[in-house]
């Protein structure tokens, strides 16, 4: 068993997808006891992706460490069962578009009537106020108005989002930041509080640097650091950047070019930026003569900071995330085993322990018990359709 930081503490998570589940798994990590409640056909991720049985890649990441409930909360009986988890619960984490906890019982208001310890998070799209409440909200549709997007210009010279779920973890992350915060004041005061976090605040959070330049320069920031970012070599890709005027000088001379220094175009970051696709195009021809590895020999002798473009079988095999467990082996008993990037800050025997992602209503049992239901009664929540088990 996981003796951390939060060994005792009781987590009900109410949440779907990624940045709620994904804030309860962080706190499992940490020791907490987290109870998963979902809907007798299971959270919505179960169903994203290539099934194996009733999980996905995501239902069976985002939820390890939890013990699995499902209830239907409509039911009367469903809702109660709820409210006496969430009556004994330090932290309960919900995911529904605002309003929707409370027309089912379980918002915070009612919730902090019964405890009033309670640290109740709700994880939302656009937050619990403002002209956009009632907006569908997606890791996608984040990215898009938080203004990421827009800076993510590919080659054909439009918007893209980035390639991975990126707001929904850091949506978790922030959300489980916010409680490590709300937890120690609740130690000092004995109050519990409600946290609002939203995808679009977080993905708008990562831009600040962004968004400074944007309203210091009248909406045309300097282009900082020409030439970096990726160079196609004869089999692969290079990723190289640049901090200083002298890099640029190192860089050129490693590549055997020491003229593209002296050429005036491209004497200053503000000159390269000037003429970014004339070096551009200069350096494209000069990497696509050699291999990665033959380049990255240079470059790394020449302190420049580069690195292969890896692939994910790149990166697992690769010797550096071999020697420091950079990634651990999710071993269910149904499904077959996958592996993880360790989490920062979670010694790799702690994450590698963390139990597999609960199936649908698997502890349905034993948690209903715990709240002093029989067999008997269990066996009539079952056949009401009021719980799933097994």
């Amino acid at each position: 068993m996981n003796e951390g930081a939060y060994t005792g503490l009781r987590v009900l998570d109410l949440g779907q997808g990624i940045a709620a589940p994904y804030c309860a798994m962080l706190l499992a990590m940490h020791g907490a006891e987290v109870v998963k409640l979902e809907p007798p056909g299971g959270d919505w991720s179960r169903g994203l992706g290539r099934r194996y049985g009733d999980h996905t890649a995501m239902s069976a990441h985002f939820n390890r460490g939890k013990k699995g409930l499902a209830l239907d909360l409509r039911a009367p009986a469903g809702r109660d069962i709820a409210l006496a988890l969430a009556r004994r619960a330090d932290v309960v984490i919900e995911g529904f578009r605002p309003g929707v906890a409370a027309r089912l019982g379980l918002g915070y208001a009612a919730l902090a009537a019964l405890n009033p310890r309670l640290l109740y998070v709700s994880v939302s799209g656009f937050g619990q106020e403002g002209p956009h409440i009632g907006l569908a909200c997606t890791d996608s549709v984040a990215q898009a108005f938080s203004g990421l997007a827009a800076l993510n210009i590919g080659n054909d010279g439009g918007p893209h989002r980035v390639g991975a779920m990126i707001v929904d973890a850091l949506t978790g992350l922030y959300a489980a930041q916010a409680l490590g915060v709300a937890l120690y004041a609740r130690e000092r005061s004995g109050k519990g509080a409600r946290l609002d976090l939203s995808l679009t605040q977080s993905a708008a959070a990562i831009l600040g640097q962004k968004l400074a330049e944007h309203v210091l320069e009248d909406g045309r920031p300097q282009v900082v650091n020409v030439p970096t970012g990726a160079h196609r070599t004869a089999d692969g890709w290079v990723m190289i950047a640049l901090l200083r005027e002298d890099d640029f000088v190192r860089l050129v001379t490693a590549l055997g070019a020491p003229e593209l220094a002296r050429d005036p175009r491209f004497s200053s970051f503000a000159a390269r930026a000037a003429n970014a696709p004339a070096i551009f195009a200069a350096l494209g021809a000069i990497f696509a003569r050699e291999t990665t590895a033959h380049w990255l020999k240079l470059l790394r002798a020449a302190d420049i900071l580069s690195d292969r473009i890896n692939g994910f079988d790149d990166w697992l095999a690769d010797p550096h995330i071999v020697a420091t467990g950079g990634a651990v082996e999710v071993t269910p008993a149904d499904m077959p085993a996958f592996k993880v990037p360790r989490t920062p800050g979670i010694p790799p025997e702690i994450d590698a322990a963390l139990a597999p992602a609960p199936h649908i209503g698997e502890h349905g049992r034993a948690i209903l018990a715990d709240l002093g239901l029989d067999d008997a009664a269990v066996a009539r929540l079952a056949a009401e359709k009021v719980v799933a088990l097994p």
